[in-house]
Order: C-alpha cells, then structure tokens, then sequence
C-alpha cells in the first residue's frame, strides 16, 4: 500500500521527494471540482496507484460535498466502472 499525501489542488505519491504519482483537480465551481489529470510512473505501475488516487478524490468530494467533473479519461472510465460514484458525479 502506497501512502498517498494532500497537496494543493492534488493527491499524490511520493518517494525520496519525487513525485511518483499523482491526480490533479481544482475548483470550478462553487461545490464542483475538475479533474484533471493522473499520471503514475512506471515505477508503480500495474499497483492500482492510480484507482487509489481516484478513490482519494471521490473521498475528498464526499467529505467537503462536492460534485466531481472527470475530464482525465483515466477518472472518465473510473466513473463508468464503478456505480458507487454516481452520488459524486457532476451532471
């Protein structure tokens, strides 16, 4: 299990004080969040780093009551796999 830390506007995975993985999102709107992008390095790849990241965002929206815009296509297909994000979905 990674250890997955709060920047601003992000989640990320860190090691040695290099970014090794990470989602960014920020606010667009006034209970809305974009995000906008994820990247993990190959160092971490096939780990299911980048579902852990995105289940940190959907817990992050549930906690401040926001809805998320998944424009990142990995947080798009995030969204169609998994039915218990609907509640965070932005329509």
């Amino acid at each position: 299990m990674v250890d997955i830390q709060k920047g601003e506007g992000s989640f990320f995975v860190a090691e040695s004080g290099e970014k090794l993985a990470e989602i960014t999102f920020y606010k667009s709107g006034d209970n809305e969040i974009t995000v906008d992008h994820t990247v993990v390095s190959d160092k971490l790849r096939g780990q299911k780093v980048g579902t852990s990241l995105v289940e940190k965002v959907i817990e992050f929206a549930r906690e401040e009551k926001l809805k998320v815009v998944p424009v990142c296509t990995f947080v798009q297909k995030q969204f169609e796999k998994n039915a218990d994000y609907e509640d965070v979905l932005a329509k």
